[in-house]
């Protein structure tokens, strides 16, 4: 049985209750913990996709105690920020856990990221502490020294010189909950970094009970879980969709959580024989991955424990969703939100899904499409998608952190503007149209011209260069590069392509434009401003000269 059998009634009735104190590693997994210790909590799957370790709620709330009890002893007090760049591991479970129990603010990264991306985040953040693998460790060191605020470095894995071992910490550390300084509901929980159209990725700042509590709406209505469920979202651990698909919801729900700590690209034959060999009952994935799948024989996959299929991102492709439902008899159930928020709008069991649609506003949220001034919009007219902001609903983030200027833009009129637009039919579907900013959103990745700008101005051959997002019917967009030369270079495939790796080097790769085009121009606003617009509808009505 979905746990909502009819959408308006439930949108009707349903409320999150905020009690005064909370805390997610406290009044979560230690309550399991404590109810029903030999729970399945983790499936770690490991790199060869057919060997695991499984972990009990016990084993979960234990070893978030060891990391709390050790992380103290190292100076870690309730509001530090720590850096925790980690893989797919059972420690980035242990780490996130127990500096939650101390109020510490944990900081999650992609293993992508760079030496410049650490230093940027340490700083912005002045984080105390980083906790990280020996991939993320050689890159931290390059920088660790024009990080001031940094008091200790911890890594998982093998030990490095400078660097303390978190396992020789936990296993020296107590199992016995840690001495705390209880949380209020509204403390910090953690922060992302997300990115802008304009200088440095933001700071997104969520509270305990907000986050913690809100993301029962995610695994609840969207991913459908209850506590007999086997959820695997596929994603990085640094992204906020980590947080979306493999720890706040569905542990509150008591669904296990499943992740594979693949390394390169995953092998997609064997991440579908996993949906059967672990028992799979709740999956999602990104719209690429979904593409990717319906290429090999479906027909030859055991789907018999699979219920219920989800993905984010970007729409998926009507013929996908098609071929999927035919072969695994379930739909693809499209769900939108943010690294700002938890689910906002989707498509649920219990409605009908019309491909292409976002689908209808999540439960606690009042979600409408509005101009500038905050008018709600008439059916089938384009605007901002925006939240209602008061009262204030359970899974919205605090603020953008450190940043009043992008607050005003985002917060006002009573509204949380999401910055996206869209339009909503006369049944309430909500459509997405695009993005209001520059934002290149790619195989569900975010990325901000600026970052890739910044890179590819580094090259000694660029003079000036702007990154647009150009339409592509695999990853909804690619990055796409125009680039003035500098001095005497001379356009050429093969200076291209030297472009491109020196921007895999100096930032994370995913960022890299996988197209560039050598320009003796570009377009500019009076006062100097690249427009970016004009470069995004050159795609669709020729080159720019």
């Amino acid at each position: 049985m979905s746990n909502m059998e009819d959408y308006e009634v439930t949108r009707r009735d349903f409320r999150l209750t905020v009690p005064e104190r909370f805390n997610y590693t406290i009044d979560v997994v230690d309550r399991w913990a404590r109810d029903e210790p030999d729970k399945l909590a983790l499936v770690a799957i490991h790199p060869d996709g057919r060997t695991a370790t499984r972990h009990t709620f016990a084993e979960v709330s234990r070893d978030a105690n060891r990391v709390a009890n050790y992380l103290k002893g190292l100076g870690v007090a309730k509001g530090d920020r720590v850096f925790v760049q980690l893989p797919r591991v059972p420690e980035w479970y242990s780490t996130i856990l127990g500096c939650l129990k101390l109020g510490a603010v944990p900081m999650p990264g992609t293993s992508l990221l760079m030496p410049r991306d650490i230093q940027y985040r340490v700083n912005a953040a002045e984080a105390t502490l980083i906790v990280t693998d020996p991939v993320g460790a050689a890159r931290a060191d390059e920088v660790a020294d024009s990080c001031p605020s940094l008091r200790a470095k911890v890594v998982v894995g093998e030990g490095m010189a400078g660097w303390k071992s978190l396992a020789s910490g936990m296993a020296s550390a107590s199992d016995e909950p840690a001495a705390v300084d209880p949380t209020a509901s509204d403390d910090p929980l953690l922060i992302y970094f997300t990115s802008g159209t304009t200088g440095h990725a933001k700071m997104v700042l969520h509270t305990h009970a907000s986050y913690g509590i809100g993301h029962e709406i995610t695994a609840r209505f969207w991913h459908d879980l209850g506590a007999e469920d086997v959820h695997w979202t596929v994603s990085d651990m640094g992204w906020a969709k980590a947080a979306w698909g493999k720890l706040f919801g569905q542990w509150r729900m008591g669904a296990a959580v499943v992740m594979w700590n693949v390394v390169g690209k995953p092998d997609v034959d064997r991440m579908l024989r996993i949906i059967a060999e672990q028992g799979i009952t709740s999956f999602c994935a990104p719209p690429t991955l979904y593409r990717a799948f319906v290429q090999l024989d479906l027909e030859k996959y055991d789907w018999s424990m699979l219920r219920h299929c989800t993905s984010a991102g970007e729409p998926p492709n009507p013929e996908v969703i098609d071929t999927w439902k035919r072969a695994t008899g379930h739909y693809i159930y499209d769900g939108y939100g943010q690294t700002e928020t938890v689910n906002l709008v989707a498509n649920y069991p219990c409605m009908t899904v019309r491909p292409g649609s976002m689908g209808k506003p999540a439960p606690g949220f009042d979600v409408h499409i509005i101009d500038e001034e905050g008018t709600i919009q008439p059916t089938g007219t384009e605007g901002h998608l925006a939240v209602r902001t008061e009262p204030r609903p359970v899974g919205l983030f605090r603020e953008y952190w450190r940043d009043p200027e992008r607050n005003a833009e985002s917060f006002h009129h009573g509204w949380y503007f999401t910055g996206d637009r869209a339009y909503q039919d006369q049944d309430g579907y909500i459509w997405f149209v695009g993005r209001a900013d520059d934002v290149i959103i790619s195989a569900a990745y975010r990325i901000g011209p600026f970052e890739v700008e910044s890179a590819l101005l580094e090259h000694p051959a660029v003079a000036e260069a702007a990154v647009v997002g150009k339409p592509d019917p695999e990853r909804g967009q690619i990055v796409k590069a125009f680039v003035i030369l500098a001095g005497d270079h001379q356009a050429s495939d093969e200076l291209a392509t030297e472009i491109q790796n020196h921007v895999k080097r100096v930032t994370a790769p995913y960022k890299y434009p996988r197209e560039i085009e050598f320009v003796g121009e570009l377009p500019k606003t009076i006062s100097g401003k690249i427009r970016r617009v004009e470069l995004r509808e050159s795609e669709t009505d020729g080159p720019v000269s």
